[in-house]
């Protein structure tokens, strides 16, 4: 008979036995969802969907904002990782399709890493419309990262890319690839995606249409409004579109007799003004933002003319980002909500084509436009937009001299004044001037910058915060300054000059509404300022609006759509009738011009002083170029080479390589663009 300790003995064993089939059968389970592509893509679609959905609502104070989108709307997180899981499945069709797995995996992954760091410096989240801002941003980003910021992420990048290159080489591969079946599988759950994304859209879970690009990225996922922004693209046809339909846009009698639009140049009237706009970066009222207190008025001047000159609420299509995007409302009276969500009509149609805008309006009545930016030439493609929508001259940083930078190396706004006033005196006819405003840009440094600041931040939810608003408003008291001495002169021109002035989106510091005092993420404000009697007229409205209200008070009417929105601003196809104008006058017929495009892209010269190279000297073995309106970023070149070249002053250059004398006289003197090196214009 068996003893007890035999007994236990075989107990133990029977229960280790019991736990090795356990462990063998759970180990099995894992083996073989890891083996069924199927299976696991499932699993590991949720999980990138959670992890893209977190970073897209990440915050120092706020680490659950991923699972709580999931707990809260799981029919829509569940639609999102569809969504995932349909690309992820393309990779059973692979041989290699651990590597092609990785490959989808990574990209998911990137998006919700890029989007999450993007919202750390602005309040839109990223689109497919930013990789054609790459290379723009590029050029900024020592503006928001530090160096050894970015040698991490070269790393990484390297990293990865080594990564990728070894899997793909020493990974394994499925010999046995059941194609036909697999292929069949993707096919049908890209189908079932077609389907799901119309049914949530039937019932109201996601939207085509984003009113608001970030609480889009919100309410319905990342992936979904990443994906419409790169199939949603342009101004959608209307339907019924034809040329009956866009001739009845119009009143017979607003139209010519063949049933177009009249834009025959006309005589300039003397009773017109000087039409000048001021697109101010980042510009608010900071009294409006209630999670703060100022040591004192940061914008005392702004307010002041808000009280004297007609002013109002402007509600504006971006959001802590976005300069270009208001810039094309104020000048074309067309919304960029017609457009693709996150789209940039400058990066889009605007660089290959004319279009009818402002200028070109302006220039029927005998005006000359001009463009002031104290940023680069190239950032926005502006330097080619500018031309195709009708402006005679630009004048960018590379042709300013004096310009003094904000600690964050963005220029000041004050150099502006100069810029105007030239501009308006370079020719004997009514100016047309749009300048756009750079010193209020971010980053935003969360630790003390300025020494001696003449506004503190009493007080501030947090100590990054307090440092970020301290440095924003003291740029702020600076271009209020701006403001008050840009008018000061503008008062004693001898001609009449109107000036809308007008902020061109909130700061992209961390803001909600609840922030802010009776305005919303899209609202700034707008003034329009005379140097003549003007009646106080106070009105909110919308930034594509702007235009053809200012019109209405000059009693100029002019334009496509300036005149239809003067006349027809209050009917009920208001803003349908607007969207198939864009169409037509973008995308369609042509039908409102008569069957053709009637514009060409001016001959855009930039700057408004001619950049001249009189002589070139020889002394002590150097060379000397002497000519007129140098500027630090002109450049001694060749046959279309950049040489080496010192800035001495606005008449001289000194060339620091040596040339072969057979050559002197072959020199030129080019602007070129630092970040780029591209050559902006050459003298002759």
């Amino acid at each position: 008979m068996k003893t007890f300790n035999q007994f236990e003995k075989i107990d133990r064993k029977i229960e280790q036995g019991l736990q090795e089939a356990e462990s063998m059968t759970r180990r099995a389970w894992v083996e073989k969802l890891t083996q069924n592509s199927f299976a696991f893509a499932v699993v590991w679609a949720l999980v990138l969907n959670l992890i893209i959905e977190t970073l897209g609502r990440f915050s120092t104070t706020d680490i659950w904002g991923g699972i709580r989108f999931a707990v809260e709307e799981p029919l829509v997180f569940c639609y999102n990782a569809l969504l995932i899981f349909a690309t992820l499945l393309i990779a059973s069709v692979f041989k290699r399709r651990v590597f092609a797995f990785i490959i989808i995996s990574v990209f998911w992954l990137a998006i919700g890493i890029i989007n999450g760091v993007i919202l750390t410096q602005r309040m839109t989240p990223f689109t497919v419309k930013d990789l054609s801002n790459v290379k723009d941003g590029a050029t900024i980003v020592t503006n928001y990262l530090a160096p050894w910021h970015m040698v991490l992420i070269g790393l990484a990048v390297l990293a990865a890319i080594a990564g990728m290159v070894w899997l793909y080489m020493k990974g394994p591969r499925k010999e046995n690839v059941k194609r036909k079946r697999n292929f069949a599988v993707v096919v049908l759950v890209f189908f079932l995606c077609l389907t799901s994304t119309s049914f949530m859209i039937r019932i109201g879970q996601v939207q085509t249409f984003f009113g608001n690009l970030a609480y889009a990225y919100r309410d319905y996922g990342v992936v979904y409004c990443f994906i419409n922004t790169w199939l949603n693209t342009g101004i959608s046809k209307p339907a019924n579109y034809s040329e009956e339909m866009i001739q009845n846009i119009f009143k017979p009698e607003e139209l010519r007799e063949d049933g177009t639009i009249d834009l025959t140049p006309q005589d300039v009237d003397e009773e017109y003004p000087n039409i000048l706009f001021l697109q101010l970066e980042s510009f608010i009222d900071p009294e409006g933002v209630n999670s703060i207190r100022l040591s004192q008025d940061a914008v005392p001047n702004f307010r002041r003319l808000k009280e004297e000159y007609s002013s109002g609420d402007l509600t504006v299509p971006a959001c802590g980002a976005g300069t270009a995007n208001v810039e094309f409302e104020v000048l074309t009276g067309l919304s960029v909500k017609f457009f693709g969500p996150g789209e940039y009509p400058y990066k889009s149609v605007l660089k290959d084509q004319p279009a009818e805008s402002l200028a070109f309006d302006l220039k029927s009545l005998g005006f000359a436009t001009h463009a002031i930016h104290n940023h680069r030439a190239v950032f926005y493609n502006r330097n080619t937009v500018f031309g195709n929508i009708g402006f005679d001259t630009y004048t960018s940083v590379e042709y300013m001299n004096y310009v003094r930078r904000t600690p964050k190396d963005w220029a000041k706004d004050k150099v502006l004044i100069g810029c105007i006033t030239d501009a308006l005196e370079s020719t004997e006819e009514r100016d047309m001037i749009y300048t756009i405003s750079v010193q209020g840009h971010g980053k935003y440094p969360a630790k003390e910058t300025l020494k001696d600041p003449v506004i503190r931040v009493t007080d501030a939810p947090d100590e990054d915060l307090k440092w970020r608003w301290e440095y924003y408003v003291n740029q702020l008291y600076e271009m209020d300054l701006f403001l008050a001495e840009l008018t000061e002169t503008l008062s004693a021109w001898e001609e009449p000059v109107v000036l809308v002035m007008y902020g061109d989106h909130i700061p992209a510091i961390d803001l909600t509404e609840s922030d802010l005092d009776s305005r919303d993420m899209y609202e700034t404000e707008y003034i329009i300022w005379s140097n003549f009697d003007m009646e106080k007229k106070d009105e909110n409205l919308h930034t594509y609006q702007l235009t053809a209200h200012l019109m209405e008070r000059l009693g100029m009417e002019v334009g496509t759509t300036f005149t239809y929105q003067l006349n027809h601003g209050h009917s009920e196809t208001y803003l349908a009738d607007l969207k198939a104008l864009g169409y037509d006058m973008l995308y369609g017929n042509y039908y409102i011009y008569g069957g053709e495009n009637p514009f060409t892209p001016t001959d855009l010269q930039m700057g408004v002083k001619e950049i001249k190279a009189n002589c070139i000297v020889k002394i002590a073995g150097k060379y000397y170029i002497m000519g007129e309106n140098f500027t630090p970023y002109s450049k001694v070149t060749l046959d279309g080479k950049e040489l080496k070249t010192n800035y001495m002053g606005e008449r001289m250059l000194e060339l620091l390589e040596d040339v072969d004398p057979e050559e002197a006289e072959n020199l030129k003197v080019s602007q070129i663009e630092n970040k780029s090196n591209e050559i902006l214009s050459t003298t002759e």
